[in-house]
Formats: C-alpha cells, structure tokens, sequence
C-alpha cells in the first residue's frame, strides 16, 4: 500500500507538471491567436512525437520528454535577408535560425506573423505563459488556504504533561521526584476545549498560553468545556525559565555567550492542531511571499547549484533551500503522499508544492535571456525603444530587431540549462534532499 501511495504522489506532481506546461502554452496560445497569428503547433514535451491531431492550422500533440512545452508561432522574427555561406560555427547556428524562421512563414500568411505585432502585443503573448502559471499558483494557494485552511493551535487540549520536567532536560518519563505539573493537578485531561482562562474568554491558544506565561505562581480560574458541558478548574502555573529571541526568532546572549532567559509560567498542556479557513487574500499573499523566495533564490543559483555540488562530492547534507529537478519534486511528492499523517495534511503538502512549482516556472520564464519567454520580451522592448528614439528624432521606423543574431547567447543559455538540470537530477539522485526528516 505504501508503495502505491508513493506512486501516487509522483503520478499526481506528473500530471500537474503536464497540466501546468498545458496552460503555460496555451497562456501564449490564445493571444497569438486573438491577435491573428498563425500558429502551426501546439506541443507538450519534446523529442519524438507520441501523439497529435490538426484542428485547423494548429497541431496540437504530446511528446516523448514531458519537461517543458512549445507553440509555434510564424515568422518569430523578421525573414533573412543576408545571402552568402555562414563563416564559424556560430555563422552556421545563425543561418540555420533564420532558415526555420523562414520556414514557419506560410505562402498567403505572410502578414499573419509574430515580429509585425505591435510591441505590446507582442509582450503580451510572452507574458501570457508565465502569468497563466502565476494564476494558477494563485488559486493553488487559495484553495490550500481558504478551502482546506492553514494548520493552527485550537483551543482543544491535545496531551496534559503527568510532570514538570527540568528545563534542558532530555528525560522522555517522569520520576518520583518529578513534581505534577499544574494542568494534571488541576484535573485538565485531553479533549477539553479551553472557554476561558483568569475570566477572559479565549478563542486561540495563543491567548490562554500568553495569558499562563505572564501568571507564574498565580492562581487562575479556568473553564473548559468537556462532554459539552462547562468545566471550572483551578490552575497555578509554575515558574520556568525560557530562553529570549531576537526579532529573527535567534537565540539572546549576554556578554558570556550564555542563552538570555526570564521566568514564565508554565502548566503542561500542548493544543491540538486544526485547519482554520483564511480570508480569501491570504492565497495572494502567500503566492507573492514564494515569488520572493523564489527569485531570491534564482538571484544565488550559482552560488546554490556550487552548494549542490559541494554535497554531491563530499556527501554533506543539502541545503534545504536549495533547487531542485523534477525528480527531486517528484520523489518528495512521493513521500508525502506515503506518509503516516491524515489525509488533508498529505493533499495540502501536494498542493503546495504544486503551487511553488508553478511561481518558479513564473519567475523562471521572466529571466531576460533567450530563449526564455523573459528574453523575447526583452527584444520587443528594444525595438519599441528603437522606434519611439526614431520618432523623437524624426528618424524613419528602423527594420525589425533581428534577435536570430543572438542565438549564440540562446545556445550558450541553453546548454547551461541543460547542464544545470542534469547536475539537479543527479543530486536528486544520489544525494536527495531531507525535507520531511
């Protein structure tokens, strides 16, 4: 059974992997059409075709390496004019681009090109990709927050600790000189849902614990309901030291080096964790917060992929933070989905990791570099500036930018990208990383 589950969570991050390549294309598909370009395929995958059907002028397929997806679109750029044998070997790629290109141009089509459209039309398409992956991680995240809601201490009592143990101590059991802890003593017991605590009615645990914490050796009134009845108990907390952190959660030293600590109270009662429904915002914020840490992370990804191999030479431990392929998305998914916990904790880990995954093909695909969509939105904004330094200059219009010049930058990208995932997979490989402990 383990094994299936962990099937299943691999099969599920394939087909929402598919599903998000589908819309990333067809977030360039349907403006190009709409502005009336002729668009000649419509592809998932690459390599070998597996399966296509025309429908009009587009053929729409899948293909043998699920890793990414296409649209072509005619006359990308504007049809080579240069005549003459290609020099280098860079000559020759240059040539050879603007061959295909020509080739995409359909005889009686000739206008229905992708370099005529207007800049912003232009832009507009390229965006259309990643903003569609953008969506998508949207409604991930409001349905994992809204709808199945965001894990939080209730006011239900989950354990009631027998014995208050020494701070620093590692002892799993209690002791005979171990004194009862305040909560056992004053009969709290699993299951009971905290009303109110010192006469001040509760509705989070945070309440009553900061409420506990600021009363050491006071007596407080407590009611609980239980067995749907209301409960009044007595508690006293007792005083224990705990350590103060800084605004980053760090842990205060003095002078000496040694941990900071003040006097709280303390009573032996843990909460117990359900899932609360957020406002409908917090799934943009929670998008806007991974869009972040995924650009931040795309802004050190030299120094991170060094890390990763680092690791994958010495054998030290990765770093949680780091990228990975889709093998390693995949084998978490797996784990996962064959984890010992509840059933919507295991689909709200999925759909979160199928929400980031979707903001980094978002924020991945805006990267100004050929051929990512970031790199053609670059070359129709350099010629719209072009144009519009011609028009304060009484210049007339200057010929379509000719972005085959750059595929030698578009080569060079492509095989570091290429490098890039196969030294992720191989890490992902042999040196996986420890996410779930």
């Amino acid at each position: 059974m383990e094994i299936l589950l962990y099937l299943g969570g691999i099969l599920f991050m394939l087909v929402g992997l598919g599903v998000s390549i589908g819309l990333h294309e067809v977030g360039h598909l349907v403006p190009a059409k709409l502005f009336g370009v002729r668009v000649g395929q419509y592809m998932i995958g690459f390599g070998p075709r597996l399966w296509s059907k025309r429908i009009g002028e587009t053929e729409y397929g899948f293909k043998a390496l699920p890793v990414g997806g296409f649209i072509s679109m005619s006359g990308m750029y504007p049809p080579s004019s240069r005549t003459g044998p290609a020099t280098g070997i860079f000559g020759s790629l240059v040539q050879d681009a603007r061959a295909a290109n020509d080739e995409t141009i359909a005889e009686g089509a000739e206008e229905r090109v992708f370099y005529r459209l207007p800049v912003y039309k232009r832009v507009i398409v390229m965006l259309g990709g990643p903003v569609m992956n953008l969506v998508l991680a949207l409604l991930l995240f409001t349905l994992m927050a809204s709808g199945i809601g965001i894990q939080q201490a209730s006011t239900t009592i989950s354990s009631v600790s027998a014995c208050v143990v020494p701070a620093g101590s590692e002892q799993d059991a209690c002791t005979a000189s171990d004194p009862v802890a305040p909560a056992a003593e004053a009969g709290f017991k699993p299951g009971d849902r905290l009303v109110s605590v010192d006469g001040t009615a509760v509705t989070a645990f945070a309440q009553a614990s900061q409420i506990i914490q600021d009363s050491p050796g006071r007596s407080l009134d407590v009611v609980v309901s239980r067995d749907g009845q209301d409960v009044a108990l007595h508690l006293t907390p007792v005083a224990a030291q705990r350590g103060e952190v800084d605004a980053n959660g760090r842990a205060v030293l003095d002078e000496a080096g040694a941990p900071v600590t003040h006097s709280v109270g303390y009573a032996g009662i843990t909460a117990q964790f359900e899932y609360a429904p957020q406002p409908l915002g917090t799934g943009a914020e929670m998008t806007m917060q991974q869009v972040g840490g995924v650009t931040s992370l795309i802004i050190n990804l030299p120094a991170k992929l060094w890390n990763v191999g680092v690791s994958l030479v010495t054998g030290s431990e990765r770093d949680p933070n780091g990228p990975l392929s889709v093998v390693g998305v995949g084998r978490i998914a797996g784990e996962v989905a064959a984890a010992d916990a509840p059933v919507l904790n295991r689909v709200a880990v999925l759909l979160n990791l199928l929400a980031a995954l979707n903001v980094a093909l978002f924020v991945f695909n805006l990267i100004p570099l050929l051929p990512l969509d970031g790199g053609h939105v670059v070359v129709a904004l350099w010629e719209g500036i072009k144009r519009m330094w011609a028009k304060l200059t009484g210049r007339p219009d200057p010929a379509p930018v000719d972005a085959t010049r750059l595929v030698p930058v578009t080569v060079v990208v492509a095989v570091l990208l290429i490098a890039m995932g196969a030294l992720l997979i191989i890490a992902d490989l042999v040196k996986p990383m420890n996410l779930l402990g």
